[in-house]
């Protein structure tokens, strides 16, 4: 795995946990509009059936739960790449691979927020992750 493949990991899971999120939001949406049918025989005995609420709730717990797997993942693998990032000498790459990698921040804003243009970051950033490279092949070394 490359520098830029280890940093987009909290990225990547990010926006899974924000596609979860919409996901619960539908199924919230799909839930409140169920309607039940009182027209339905009631037999005893056999398979119980569940009402399209029932499942809906389940599928929300459900997904609830593996959302909250996911943060706690998350908060651990940002913890991890923050270690790496912090091994970087140059205090500026820190930053910009910090503000693109942990907090999401697009080109736009880390340039803004830096001071210098796109270009430039863009140029530093690939500076970045040649440093992030050498520390992840000497942290593989040593293990």
């Amino acid at each position: 795995m490359n520098a830029k493949e280890y940093l987009s990991q909290a990225m990547w899971l990010d926006k899974s946990i924000n596609n979860k999120l919409e996901q619960i939001e539908r199924l919230k949406a799909i839930a409140e509009k169920v309607t039940v049918d009182f027209t339905q025989e009631k037999v005893s005995g056999g398979k119980s059936t569940t009402s399209p609420m029932e499942d809906a709730t389940v599928k929300l717990i459900d997904l609830s739960y593996e959302i909250n797997d996911d943060i706690d993942r998350l908060v651990d693998l940002k913890r991890e790449i923050l270690d790496v990032i912090s091994q970087v000498e140059d205090v500026s790459y820190q930053l910009l691979l910090e503000m693109r990698y942990i907090n999401n921040k697009g080109w736009d804003d880390v340039a803004r927020c830096m001071g210098y243009d796109k270009r430039w970051i863009m140029r530093l950033h690939g500076r970045a992750l040649k440093e992030i490279d050498e520390i992840l092949k000497e942290a593989t070394k040593s293990h």
